[in-house]
């Protein structure tokens, strides 16, 4: 069976721009899980997915829009920079949910690649990076360090430009702005463009779980999201 991302090869319109959006985790790798009593869990990769495809309907609006995955199955990170290639994607978007040992942590936060020294940002990095190992780090560490040369500025825009409106956008719901990091995950390096990982809200923290599973929540961040790629592109056009 022909992947569904080559099928939409052939259907691609005149859209200047390629973008990219990258739910997180899938199939066996549920990512974090979070509970919204004794009896109900919520996995990440289910939210991943339901974000990103909310996005996608905001921005497939003016943009040549893909998603590395559209169902509940597993893609692994090579994978997921290989589709980038196929569809000559211009931007790299992947979505994502947090999760931490402290119940109160919360808020949402926006990542662009490059290097960091911050202890808080690395354990999110080990979060993200999980599936690689070994031999696979090594040769990884190497193509970050080409990349960041090639997209960090560019990455760096991105990011302060979805974050602003993803500020303007969240007030309203009440989650807490953490600001735009810089980190090193390998998904971005390996897609070898400007590109974001987003944590878009601690599925850890109970009460911050039931507003990010909220219909109100996931339009007004895809939105944001969405402005804020406009806002990038329109700027790098230049008038």
């Amino acid at each position: 069976m022909r992947p569904w991302f080559l099928i939409a090869l052939f259907t691609l319109s005149a859209h200047a721009n390629v973008i990219l959006l990258d739910p997180g985790h899938g199939g066996e790798e549920t990512g974090a899980v979070g509970k919204l009593d004794k009896s109900r869990r919520v996995f990440e990769k289910d939210l991943c997915l339901r974000l990103a495809s909310k996005i996608k309907h905001h921005l497939e609006k003016t943009h040549t829009v893909f998603l590395t995955r559209s169902f509940d199955t597993a893609v692994s990170l090579q994978k997921r920079a290989d589709i980038a290639d196929k569809v000559k994607a211009d931007l790299f978007i992947s979505v994502h949910f947090n999760s931490s040992t402290d119940a109160k942590a919360h808020g949402y936060e926006t990542y662009y690649l490059d290097n960091n020294h911050d202890a808080a940002v690395r354990k999110v990095e080990k979060q993200e990076n999980i599936s690689l190992k070994g031999e696979d780090l090594v040769v990884n560490q190497i193509l970050i360090d080409l990349t960041i040369q090639q997209t960090v500025q560019a990455s760096r825009a991105l990011a302060l430009a979805v974050h602003g409106r993803l500020n303007g956008h969240m007030k309203p719901v009440g989650i807490t702005n953490r600001g735009v990091k810089k980190g090193l995950f390998y998904v971005l390096a390996l897609s070898k463009r400007p590109g974001l990982l987003l944590e878009a809200g601690f599925v850890s923290n109970r009460s911050e779980l039931k507003t990010i599973q909220q219909e109100e929540f996931m339009e007004r961040y895809a939105l944001g999201v969405a402005n804020g790629i406009r806002d990038y592109l329109k700027n790098k056009k230049g008038p």
